[in-house]
């Protein structure tokens, strides 16, 4: 049996990025625009070097990281949100929403823009789950904003992304689902998981079944291999530490 497997998610930054980035203390300084150019042109050449026959732009523009890109920024979100802790000592948070509405402060799309401008074969873009946004809502509930009206503006700008990419041209668009592993670490029970579950799944149900075959979903237990993000089932399937996916391109049967 042939398993599909593609490219997807996060390619290391050239250190030049890095230093830049780190000195000017602010990832979306326009002045650090042709470096971020110059290391999607190079991610892109080298993967069209692989023969591989869909390639991505490796994350690199994400420049806070590819869980927050799309809300990083937003006046009504604070850094000191749900934190993920990682064995090897440094954490992750993301941003807690103090507010209604939900929006999306970037879509995904402008950065395929980028990539295609340099591709000559097809382009898959990542974007970030329903499932992973939905932790920026607290437990207590933010007053004149209910978790259900949050949950509806949440699977429309969800939506909105997706549909984006596809119109500009991607081959497919890629939801990143990594807090998959990290519900059963949280919850063994499974609940937490089949409400992540659950809400992606609504999600999807937005689309067509054409659509839906260029929409694909993905799971990793991130670089680091002692992390929050290895309790992993049996039977799951684990992409490398590159974070290439292994999984088929297309809508699962969870």
């Amino acid at each position: 049996m042939t398993i599909p497997t593609e490219p997807i998610g996060s390619i290391p930054r050239p250190l030049r990025l890095i230093e830049a980035v780190a000195a000017a203390g602010d990832g979306a300084d326009p002045k650090l625009d042709p470096l971020y150019e110059e290391a999607i042109r190079d991610t892109v050449e080298r993967f069209e070097a692989t023969g591989s026959p869909v390639i991505s732009d490796g994350e690199q523009r994400k420049y806070h990281n590819f869980w927050t890109y799309s809300v990083h920024g937003l006046p009504n979100a604070a850094p000191d949100g749900f934190k993920i802790p990682f064995a090897a000592g440094h954490t992750r948070r993301m941003h807690r929403l103090t507010a209604g509405p939900f929006r999306y402060k970037r879509y995904a799309d402008a950065y395929l823009d980028v990539a295609m401008r340099y591709a000559h074969v097809p382009v898959k873009q990542a974007i970030i789950s329903p499932s992973a946004l939905s932790l920026m809502y607290p437990d207590q509930e933010i007053a004149g904003y209910p978790r259900e009206q949050f949950v509806d503006d949440l699977l429309r700008e969800h939506e909105t992304e997706v549909r984006r990419c596809l119109e500009k041209g991607a081959h497919k668009v890629q939801i990143d689902f990594t807090e998959g592993r990290l519900a059963i670490k949280i919850d063994p029970s499974g609940k937490l998981l089949h409400s992540f579950i659950d809400l992606n799944n609504l999600a999807l149900s937005r689309f067509s079944p054409e659509d839906r075959q260029r929409i694909g979903v993905h799971t990793c237990p991130g670089g680091d291999l002692d992390s929050t993000h290895s309790a992993v089932p049996v039977g799951t399937s684990i992409r490398p530490t590159a974070r290439m996916s292994t999984t088929p391109s297309c809508y699962p049967a969870y």
